[in-house]
């Protein structure tokens, strides 16, 4: 006979939030959450996939059009432009600053931190992270400063040390307002990928890196054989991560270029804002986001699933 439950177990299981529990005394604690999830993001999205079949300016009432705007949009050369920027984008939020980070981190883990000690590399970290504290705005400010054409910091150097003639209007001409745009970007987004692969190098034992010098292995032998393979998830997270937001990126091409001169710096996030609040093309407007969210969904998608085969050929 199985002995019968205290007064004071049968309290603890139904008060457990363990998953699994019977109890479901949490629930009510989820409602208010559900509520915001459902005001903020479900249906104002829900909202922006009708409007994308509507012809509407925002002022009368929507008026259904099929798939006018999605037949627009296939056609639209500024439309392709954009998203072909942001593969510039990608290129600059997540493949150069991983390469960046990676290599950045596995030196802090496995040189300074050994050498100078845990606040050396701790010092060095936070260095790198301090653009990610800056408001976007902020960011982008400075940078505007340094890269101004009259007075600005850079040409300001070069004709100081007699380079005058390279000063150039850096933000403001075709041939150079992406490249700097993404050298902005790279700087911006550099610190977050590395204080990620730090925080999963702490949980790879030193004494693998101890051991591989002493059968011999040089830093690049050690960065091949321990730091990526330990690291791996981290490195999913990061440019499943970054990758969505150099797809949705804004703040910078609004602060800096409007997306000129031209539309050599021109991204779908901000033509959808022009086609929304300076074209009053609302219907438009929400054909390119719609667009733009199915395009991350399906990124995410693809992401989650690489990182899941991968994970179970790690376990096999």
């Amino acid at each position: 006979m199985s002995k019968p439950k205290s007064k004071n177990s049968s309290r603890v299981e139904e008060s457990s939030r363990i998953p699994g529990n019977p109890s479901r005394r949490f629930w009510p604690y989820l409602i208010p959450g559900f509520f915001m999830l459902m005001w903020i993001i479900i249906i104002p999205a829900c909202w922006n996939i009708y409007l994308s079949f509507t012809d509407y300016r925002g002022i009368k009432p929507p008026v259904w059009s099929g798939l006018k705007n999605w037949a627009k949009l296939m056609s639209d050369v500024t439309f392709w432009v954009s998203f072909r920027n942001s593969i510039w984008m990608i290129i600059a939020m997540v493949i150069v600053p991983i390469l960046i980070g990676l290599v950045l981190s596995s030196l802090m883990f496995d040189v300074v931190q050994k050498r100078f000690g845990a606040k050396a590399a701790s010092t060095m970290r936070a260095i790198y992270y301090f653009p990610q504290l800056l408001p976007i705005s902020v960011a982008a400010l400075v940078m505007g400063w340094i890269f101004r054409p009259e007075n600005g910091a850079l040409n300001a150097v070069l004709k100081a040390v007699g380079l005058g003639n390279l000063q150039h209007d850096w933000l403001g001409k075709p041939d150079t307002a992406l490249i700097f745009l993404m050298l902005i970007m790279i700087w911006i987004q550099i610190g977050y990928p590395l204080v990620i692969f730090m925080s999963g190098l702490q949980r790879v034992d030193p004494e693998l890196y101890e051991a591989a010098s002493l059968d011999g292995a040089n830093w690049w032998q050690r960065f091949l054989a321990i730091t990526l393979p330990s690291i791996r998830p981290e490195i999913f997270v990061v440019a499943l991560t970054c990758t969505i937001a150099a797809l949705k990126v804004f703040g910078p091409v609004y602060m800096l270029t409007r997306g000129g001169p031209g539309t050599s710096t021109i991204v779908p996030s901000y033509y959808s804002y022009t086609q929304f609040f300076q074209s009053q093309q609302v219907g438009y407007g929400a054909a390119i986001s719609t667009a733009l969210t199915i395009v991350v969904v399906i990124v995410s998608i693809v992401f989650t699933t690489v990182q899941e085969k991968t994970a179970k050929e790690d376990e096999e």
